[in-house]
């Protein structure tokens, strides 16, 4: 007797493939550049989108989809602390957001139009660089507290990533946190990666992220 054998895996990754493709192409038609911010918990991921945000709001008409496993604490800190449109995503236990749950989020923010919505998906470094949301460009957040080595422990997340953000650079002097090193594995795994070090609490090296953000969404347009 023949068994045949389905790989679900691949499947549920070629179906999302092809969403996150028609997501973007309709999201382009619309005029609407997605940012997928992806990190660990605990990097400072809401505090660095605050910022980024209160830099670029008088630029760019911003809505945020902030996606958690449960509570809508980050949602009400983004809109409290920036003024812009926010909404929360819940999971429901699965750690990432796919292309159709991102879909949703994108129908939650109504009929309004928008230069720039920015995803802050589930604080996970495993499951959220597997699969495509529909993004234009994916940036990803690596705090000094968590070490220089995590992008050899989990390589896929800066190869699928455009910028990466090092964090909390502040405390440096306190870690055994070697900076260069750090980028050097990133872009071990991804030469193409943009690195910036900042620290978001204080706004240091934000602006440089700003520019980078502003030239990826012109490009995009003239495209």
């Amino acid at each position: 007797m023949e068994i045949k054998t389905v790989d679900l895996k691949a499947s549920i990754f070629e179906d999302n493939d092809l969403d996150a493709g028609r997501l973007r192409k309709s999201l382009k038609e619309k005029g609407c550049f997605l940012l997928n911010v992806m990190s660990s918990p605990g990097s400072g991921k809401t505090t660095a989108l605050v910022r980024l945000i209160n830099q670029l709001k008088d630029e760019y008409k911003i809505a945020v989809m902030e996606a958690d496993i449960d509570s809508d604490k980050d949602a009400r800190r983004v809109a409290g602390e920036t003024g812009v449109r926010s909404v929360q995503l819940h999971t429901g236990g699965m750690c990432h957001l796919d292309a159709d749950m991102t879909r949703q989020g994108v129908a939650s923010l109504g009929e309004e139009s928008y230069d720039l919505i920015i995803l802050e998906n589930v604080g996970n470094l495993v499951c959220p660089a597997e699969f495509d949301t529909g993004s234009v460009k994916n940036l990803t957040i690596l705090s000094v507290p968590e070490g220089d080595d995590k992008p050899l422990k989990y390589p896929l997340m800066y190869q699928v990533s455009n910028a990466l953000m090092i964090n909390k650079i502040d405390v440096l002097p306190y870690f055994d946190f070697d900076i260069e090193k750090a980028k050097e594995y990133a872009k071990r795994r991804n030469p193409e990666l943009e690195i910036f070090p900042v620290c978001a609490k204080s706004g240091e090296g934000m602006e440089q992220v700003c520019e980078w953000l502003r030239r990826e969404i012109e490009a995009w347009k003239n495209n």
